[in-house]
């Protein structure tokens, strides 16, 4: 069983920069077949969208998403970890905070990011939550 943050956390990271359209970011989640994009500004974390926030933080508001950037739909309150924490430690600040997905910081520089289902995946994979998360995508 895993006892470090890197040893479960995905390590591909997307970013975009605040200025980022909205309708941009929607397509590079599509296109990577993912959920959330790291949202940074040089090397620094600002932010992270994910594809809920931009539903309910931009699309259900209305007007031309081209216009709309992602500074407007991110959450720029973000918990961290470091990949030295233990999961343990994760699990606990995800509980406490009430979050699906932690960005994973290293001197100040996004390396990963772990989600619940990560967590999931490591221990319990045979729960509902741990065999779904390890599912290939039905794309």
């Amino acid at each position: 069983m895993a006892q470090h943050v890197r040893d479960i956390m995905t390590s591909h990271l997307v970013t975009v920069e605040p200025q980022t359209s909205v309708t941009a970011v929607a397509q590079k989640m599509r296109d990577e077949d993912i959920g959330i994009v790291l949202v940074t500004e040089g090397d620094e974390l600002r932010g992270l969208v994910s594809d809920r926030d931009l539903v309910v933080r931009s699309l259900a508001e209305g007007g031309d998403q081209e216009q709309r950037t992602v500074a407007s739909a991110c959450s720029d309150d973000i918990v961290t970890i470091t990949p030295d924490d233990d999961v343990d430690q994760a699990v606990r600040l995800m509980r406490e905070h009430s979050v699906r997905r932690m960005p994973v910081v290293d001197h100040g520089h996004a390396v990963g990011i772990v989600s619940i289902g990560d967590l999931a995946i490591e221990r319990d994979p045979d729960s509902a939550l741990g065999d779904i998360s390890a599912a290939k995508s039905n794309q």
